[in-house]
């Protein structure tokens, strides 16, 4: 059974798995569904087509699945989708999509810190930090297991890779690649996130084939096209590297250099 306190606002047809607890002052929208053991604090607003997980924890005044900011909504039915022991903090937003059926993503066991914002069409993977006021705007996509420091700003389209840590008030316009420290306005590639890399487990010889990775990309004056033909002949085919060099290829925005 869910615990309600008795200020809150349920709307019928709201889904509430087992443990929920909705503390005072929470609105919760009609078509909402939060999964087993999720509490909202206080003064929580969740609305919309918004889903989350088992045991997140939302904190006052976060604000979950409201329309799109984005000028060219014309209504229709969009959605949030936030994965399990996901926790957002105060002031927290997450709009929903803008076209018919879009879905803005969060995943599972992420930190979104103090007055962050996640917007339309956004995809954020599992294990993502954002510091306080980190802010997405539309349909960026967030691979698993990166940092964005608080006031980052990441512009509509662009793509931030896996294990990537942004700077403190980041500006970044274009992808930033895999395994990447980034940092400044414009924002520049400063080193590899040798710490992160540490911390996840990737191994003396995965890090010593993407140090050498980044040496071809960023320090041998090469274009983006022959530091990646380079990196294919000379390293190993590891799934790091590869993901590195897809990433990199597949990007429409330029890459951070």
């Amino acid at each position: 059974m869910a615990e309600i306190h008795s200020s809150a606002v349920v709307a019928p047809g709201a889904e509430l798995g087992d443990g929920v607890v909705i503390g005072p002052y929470c609105v919760v929208g009609p078509h909402v569904r939060l999964g087993a053991n999720t509490q909202l604090m206080s003064h929580v607003v969740i609305d919309g087509h918004t889903s989350l997980g088992r045991a997140c924890t939302v904190f006052p005044f976060a604000c979950l699945g409201t329309q799109t900011q984005d000028l060219k909504f014309a209504g229709g039915t969009t959605h949030v989708e936030i994965g399990d022991a996901t926790t957002l903090r105060e002031y927290v937003t997450v709009n929903s999509g803008t076209h018919e059926g879009e879905v803005t993503r969060v995943g599972s066991r992420c930190h979104i810190m103090a007055y962050a914002h996640i917007a339309h069409a956004c995809r954020v993977g599992d294990d993502v930090i954002m510091a306080n006021a980190a802010t997405l705007a539309g349909e960026v996509v967030v691979e698993d297991q990166v940092v964005l420091g608080g006031m980052a700003g990441v512009h509509q389209f662009v793509r931030i890779g896996r294990l990537c840590i942004l700077g403190g008030c980041t500006k970044v316009t274009q992808d930033c690649p895999p395994f990447m420290m980034v940092d400044g306005n414009p924002a520049r590639v400063a080193g590899l996130n040798r710490v992160g890399m540490d911390r996840r487990g990737l191994g003396e010889e995965t890090g010593k084939a993407l140090r050498r990775a980044h040496r071809i990309l960023y320090r041998e004056n090469l274009t983006a096209a022959e530091a990646l033909q380079q990196i294919e002949a000379e390293l190993p085919k590891l799934p790091e590297v590869e993901h590195l060099v897809n990433f990199v290829r597949s990007s429409k925005r330029g890459i951070v250099r």
